[in-house]
């Protein structure tokens, strides 16, 4: 299996990669052998990963530093880099190669001091690898003043740094920065492909692959957590009976609260998994007693510790509303569909009564305004209105169509 099998849909981009793959790995080897440098190349020092959620670009970017660390001896005998079996291959896809770091954000922004740091080890030579690679899972998060800071060591990089970006779409990456990366567009990829992968890889039933891929729309990350938690599975059900709930105001209002909560208790269980094992780490890192009582002078420390966990139950907060809201976008979709009269499969077949029930009741045209509200929410949210505030405003444009 190469590292391009896990880009699900995405043949068009695997071969660009794979083809900049092998030029890099001409460039490293007379480098290193003193041949000529090939004339021209399908390799730079900037990528830039765009595409809708779901859609693997993550996955694209971590599985061409992949290929640019390979070490496999049939690339001798005019194998392509990216076998998925070399040394170089496995220790960049499980996180674990010196010269491969990548950078992922629980918290709401990449801030100037996480990217000074990254700007630092850029300009670094290779520890062992062939190449320094710096994949930026969030490139969208950083904020005016780190997209400054990055801008400077894309337009004057090491020799042999790569810089893999990655993030929704172009608009949400500074100009300037955007323009000096190559950029490749994932597309969200099909639902049988997604249910495919399910399968093989996660030995998930048929039936319940393909259930999660469809209600999914292609979202491989949420498709498989759908297939394998209960608790996912317990959540949509709730949303989608939502529509149904707001059919006078004290109804919006209760399903406002039950939204709110609903991604509150999901940041709640995030943290429990992950704020006691991390402070506990930090207290034996400090030397602290057995008792619990911490050494002079790390007050300071274990408060940066509790801010920043702080940040981060918001950001799961509100991507689990975030979620819950598309989803509930998802459910209007298949109404405006039957409305229509349109081939478009549903997502949401499960409740196919209800979107019957729906579309008989309502008008395309107020369905649609009933989409425009939820998409008024996802605004809101990013503004950082108050999420009650926000949700209930929603759920009243809802019950008002």
């Amino acid at each position: 299996m190469t590292v391009w099998d896990d880009l699900v849909g995405q043949e068009r981009v695997s071969e660009q990669l794979g083809a900049a793959a092998r030029d890099a790995d001409t460039l490293v080897t007379a480098v290193a052998t003193g041949a000529p440098r090939p004339e021209a190349s399908k390799m730079t020092h900037a990528w830039l990963f765009t595409g809708p959620p779901g859609s693997g670009r993550s996955t694209a970017a971590r599985a061409f530093a992949a290929a640019l660390q390979c070490t496999s001896p049939d690339r001798a005998l005019g194998g392509a880099p990216g076998c998925g079996f070399c040394d170089g291959c496995h220790t960049s896809l499980v996180g674990t190669h010196a010269d491969v770091e990548v950078v992922r954000t629980d918290l709401l922004s990449i801030g100037v001091k996480e990217t000074r740091e990254l700007v630092r080890r850029a300009q670094l030579s290779p520890a062992g690898g062939r190449w320094q690679v710096i994949v930026l899972e969030d490139a969208d998060r950083l904020t005016e003043g780190a997209g400054n800071v990055l801008l400077k060591a894309v337009e004057e990089p090491a020799p042999r740094t790569v810089w893999l970006l990655c993030a929704p779409s172009l608009e949400d990456v500074l100009p300037t920065i955007r323009s000096r990366c190559r950029h490749l567009t994932l597309r969200t990829p099909p639902v049988e492909a997604v249910a495919d992968v399910l399968i093989r890889r996660d030995g998930i039933e048929p039936d319940v692959a393909a259930a999660a891929a469809r209600a999914t729309q292609g979202h491989i990350g949420r498709a498989r957590r759908l297939a394998t938690d209960p608790r996912a599975r317990e959540r949509r059900a709730a949303v989608l009976k939502l529509p149904m709930r707001v059919e006078d105001i004290g109804g919006c209002l209760k399903a406002a609260q039950e939204l709110i909560d609903t991604a509150g208790d999901d940041a709640k269980q995030v943290a429990e998994e992950v704020d006691v094992k991390e402070t506990d780490d930090l207290k034996a890192a400090l030397g602290a007693e057995k008792g619990g009582r911490m050494p002079r002078g790390t007050a300071g420390i274990m408060k940066d510790l509790e801010d920043r966990q702080k940040r981060r139950k918001t950001r799961t907060q509100r991507d689990s509303l975030d979620l819950a809201l598309i989803e509930l976008t998802g459910v209007y979709r298949d109404v405006l569909t039957l409305q229509l009269g349109s081939r478009v499969a549903l997502a949401n077949t499960e409740v196919l009564d209800m979107l019957e029930r729906l579309a008989r009741g309502t008008s395309p045209e107020s369905t649609l305004r009933r989409i425009e509200a939820i998409g008024a929410c996802r605004t809101a949210l990013e503004r950082n209105v108050a999420p009650l505030l926000a949700v209930e405003a929603m759920t009243v444009a809802l019950r008002a169509g």
